[in-house]
Order: C-alpha cells, then sequence, then structure tokens
C-alpha cells in the first residue's frame, strides 16, 4: 500500500505553557519526511486541541542547532512518547472487526472488497472511513489516529480527528475533513453484532448521541457537553445532575499548529488553555477524579508537545509581487482581527461578535451558560484561577498560518476553498470533495458543486458524503468583509494567503 508522506521539513521556536504556567521550549525541531508515526492520544474528540509536530526519524523532537532548550526537548519528547504509547480510554473495536466491515457495506462496495485483496480491502477501509495510515509504517497495526492495545485493540485517539491529508499527504495535526465517525461507528456495532461481540462505549453512546451527519465533520462539542454532566466541580462522578439541553451540531475540527498563539480554546474562546481542559473527553465514568489527577502530569507533557508545533509550507508556485501587493491589502481590511504576519507578527485573538461575522450562530448558543459556569468553577479551570468566558458575544478569529491546508472554512466547515471565503455570493449550496484533489487556483478542497443532494445518494453513508448547507448548523452566510474589495484585491490576498 502506498503511504502518504509528512511535508517538508519545519522549523520552530515557541515558549509553552501548562496550567497556565510557562514552560520553556526554545530551539529548533524538524519533521522528517521518514520520521514514524504512531501517535496514541486520547479518544477526545479533542478533536479541538492537538497540532502538529516537527520531528525526527525516531518521532522524537531534534535540535539541529543544539539551541533548543534541555528541558523543553525533554518535556515536548515526553509527551510525543505519551502519546504514541498510551491509550486513555478503552478500545472501540478489534482488528477482527475492523478486517469484516467491508461485510455490512452496499452491495456494490461490498462486492468490489470481496474480490479485492486483503491489502486493497484495507485500503478501501481506510478510504471509506477517512481513516490515515501511519506514514512511512505499511505494517502499522492500526490507522494513525488509533492505539494499538491489547488483544488487538483499536482505541481512538485525537489524531482521528486532527491527523488529515491535502493532496494525499498526510499532515499530523491537520484537522481530518476525510473522517466519516458515525459511519464507522454504525458500521462497528452491526459486525460486532454479527460476531457476537461486546459492544463499547462508543457504540452505544451513538444509540442517542449523533456523531456527525456529514463526512468531515463532528458533534464534538456535545460529547464534551455529555461528559462534563456526568461530573461535580471536583470531577466526582455525579449521575444526580439536572440533563441539559443538547443542541447537536457538527464542527470542523480546526488547524491546532495555531493553538500555541492563543490563550483560550475553541471557536468562542470560552475556555482556558491548560492541560485540564485538554482531559475533558476522557470523562467516561471510569476515570475518576484520582486517575485524572494521575494523569495530569501526562498532559502538562502533552500541551508541551502540542505548543512546539508547527504549519506546513505552501508547496507550490507563488506568483510573488501579486503576494506582495495582497499583504497591503491584507493589513489594511484583514490584520485588525486575523493579525499580521512576518517578523513583527501579531494576534489579537480578537472575539468578533454575532452580529458583525454573520457566521452560523448554533455552535455558539449551544454551549449554556450552565456549562461554561461549571468549567469556571470547577477542577477544569483550576477553581477560576484560569479565566473561563460563560458568555462569549461571538467567535475568535482565527490566525492564519498555514490557512492554504486546513480547508474547509469558517466553523462549521461549510466553505471549501479560500476563493469562496473572498466570494460570499459564490458559495455552493452543496459540495462534494474528492478525496485526493486539491485546487491550486482556489486554495482549498477541489469540490463538485450541486443545487441539492443527488437523488443518486440513498444510504446514509453516501448521503453524509454531501456537504448541505440548507442544514441546521450548516449555513455558509456571513464573513462578508470581502465584498468590500475589488476582484484584484481580492486575487492579491488570495495569493499571499498561500505564504502564511
Amino acid at each position: 500500500m502506498n503511504q502518504p508522506v509528512i511535508s517538508d521539513e519545519q522549523s520552530l521556536h515557541r515558549s509553552v505553557s501548562s496550567s497556565s504556567r510557562a514552560l520553556p521550549l526554545d530551539g529548533v525541531r524538524r519533521w522528517s519526511a521518514f520520521g514514524q508515526y504512531r501517535v496514541p492520544l486520547i479518544w477526545l474528540m479533542a478533536c479541538f486541541v492537538v497540532s502538529r509536530p516537527a520531528c525526527g526519524a525516531d518521532g522524537l523532537p531534534s535540535a539541529a542547532d543544539g539551541s533548543q532548550s534541555a528541558a523543553g526537548q525533554q518535556l515536548a519528547a515526553k509527551g510525543w512518547e505519551l502519546l504514541r504509547t498510551k491509550p486513555y480510554l478503552p478500545p472501540d473495536f478489534d482488528a477482527a472487526v475492523f478486517s469484516e466491515l467491508w461485510k455490512v457495506w452496499e452491495p456494490e462496495a461490498r462486492n468490489r472488497a470481496a474480490a479485492a485483496s486483503p491489502e486493497e480491502r484495507r485500503r478501501m477501509t481506510f478510504s471509506r472511513y477517512g481513516l490515515m495510515p501511519v506514514p512511512d509504517e505499511p505494517d502499522a497495526k492500526t490507522a494513525l489516529g488509533y492505539v494499538a492495545t491489547e488483544n488487538s485493540g483499536w482505541t481512538m485517539n485525537c489524531l482521528a480527528c486532527h491527523a488529515g491529508k491535502v493532496a494525499g499527504r498526510v499532515i499530523p495535526g491537520l484537522g481530518n475533513s476525510h473522517t466519516a465517525l458515525q459511519s464507522l461507528t454504525e458500521d462497528v456495532r452491526l459486525t460486532k453484532l454479527s460476531q457476537f461481540k461486546s459492544l463499547s462505549h462508543l457504540d452505544l453512546a451513538t444509540l442517542k448521541l449523533p456523531l456527525g451527519t456529514t463526512h468531515g465533520t463532528t458533534n464534538s462539542v456535545i460529547f464534551g457537553v455529555v461528559l462534563g454532566n456526568l461530573r461535580d466541580r471536583d470531577m466526582n462522578v455525579d449521575r444526580s445532575r439536572p440533563s441539559q439541553t443538547l443542541t447537536h451540531h457538527d464542527m470542523d475540527a480546526p488547524p491546532l499548529w495555531n493553538v500555541r498563539f492563543k490563550t483560550h480554546l475553541y471557536a468562542d474562546g470560552f475556555a482556558p488553555k491548560n492541560s485540564r481542559v485538554l482531559m475533558q473527553f476522557m470523562l467516561l465514568p471510569e476515570n475518576g477524579p484520582d486517575k485524572l489527577r494521575e494523569w495530569e502530569p501526562d498532559f502538562d507533557a502533552i500541551l508541551a508537545w502540542i505548543e512546539s508545533l508547527e504549519p506546513p509550507h505552501w508547496p507550490f508556485d507563488v506568483d510573488q509581487s501579486l503576494a506582495d501587493a495582497g499583504r497591503i491589502v491584507f493589513d489594511e481590511h484583514c490584520a485588525r482581527c486575523h493579525g499580521s504576519y512576518g517578523p513583527d507578527s501579531e494576534y489579537p485573538e480578537r472575539v468578533v461578535p454575532l452580529e458583525e461575522i454573520g457566521t452560523d450562530p448554533v455552535r455558539l448558543r449551544a454551549l449554556t451558560i450552565v456549562h461554561r459556569q461549571w468549567m469556571r468553577d470547577g477542577w477544569m479551570s483550576h477553581y477560576g484561577g484560569d479565566p473561563v468566558d460563560v458568555d462569549p458575544v461571538g467567535y475568535v478569529a482565527p490566525p492564519l498560518h498555514g490557512i492554504w491546508a486546513s480547508a474547509p472554512y469558517f466553523h462549521n466547515g461549510s466553505v471549501p476553498t479560500l476563493w469562496h471565503v473572498l466570494h460570499p455570493g459564490d458559495r455552493p449550496t452543496v459540495w462534494q470533495r474528492l478525496e485526493n484533489g486539491y485546487d491550486q487556483q482556489r486554495v482549498g478542497l477541489e469540490v463538485q458543486t450541486f443545487e441539492a443532494v443527488p437523488d443518486a445518494a440513498r444510504t446514509p453513508w453516501q448521503k453524509r458524503g454531501y456537504f448541505d448547507t440548507t442544514k441546521p448548523a450548516k449555513s455558509n452566510a456571513g464573513h462578508t468583509f470581502p465584498d468590500d474589495l475589488t476582484e484584484p484585491q481580492k486575487m492579491a490576498v488570495l495569493e499571499y494567503l498561500k505564504t502564511l
């Protein structure tokens, strides 16, 4: 099976914070195109907070010029090793289940899989569910987003949502715009029943809790709400807490190499950036408060690793004179919210009020003040020691480092290319991405567009392959600021964005 390679080596130089306290991490680390990847983290759909590393051939941080501090290198190396080797949740399924998933597919796909070799059938399974192969490890037992455990178990980690690919190249830390978690879990459940095996926590949860209605997005915010509602402020399991209203909505996993520029997490910036917040998606009842406290040093190291990550560089040609013109336009019209770039770069971390940004409001309104106050008053925020915004007014304008690679755009993943971001009136109503295509001209996903979901899409798996912006929480409206620009200005900004 052909394995995608990691992008060109990236340098980085960044201090990190853990539990709101600064930790040194200086110098340079690099990605190797031949680096090893076996990266277990938590089941999290923590799909909000893990990023992309720069590593040597063994997957550990390296100091090419010797400038990286020993303490920073050691801490980040520990975090990397924990990600590679330590599962924090029970397995979702085993190798025997994975090998027979194809048997529950629709007839045409099932017949193709039956006639395929085992290697090709595995590739088909990865493609169907948006699973990322482990780069340079053709014999890896699991996908990049899973930890191999005892009895051939597969335990999901954050890279299930935060290892994506651009033009067929796997980039850990990139949002997985291929993930088909709902479809995978439904097929796992059917396969387990056919094998007379017990169902896992995820199999059972999805009987009531949707994991995502469109491939490439997940209902991750509500995962956190449901798990948090099982705990009191001290993280004791408390099933007597009143149920909260759940507003299910799909989210696009953001490019998490930008985490290091922020002081708060999530689209509305309500949560503090600390190692405890990283743990909220592993709050299954069997992980009691003592276990969470035992694991906290692990996540201090993991946060150090996260904050050492860098975005990939644009790998194609750039019209530098056009990009230079675009920088002038960008600095005049866009930098106030998204920051400036270059030697004197600044990032304001500005929350843009909803009435100003105009993008889909469901995500902002889905989190109740009760849930936000639970985080503010409890262990997650050091009992209020780390600031929590219980009533945010809008969405954070994100940093744009590596923006070329992080399509689709907006917090709900509703806009397939940067060209469409810059042309609000031309955004497609329904679109479907090609698996490995990349649109260099429009900068983003290579897509087919439709006025409505085609009638030929009959099965749930087929329907989830289309992003329908007419559905609740999936609007592509808003962010109409580019309407103030001329067409030449838009094209110049588009070229400049490739360079960030």
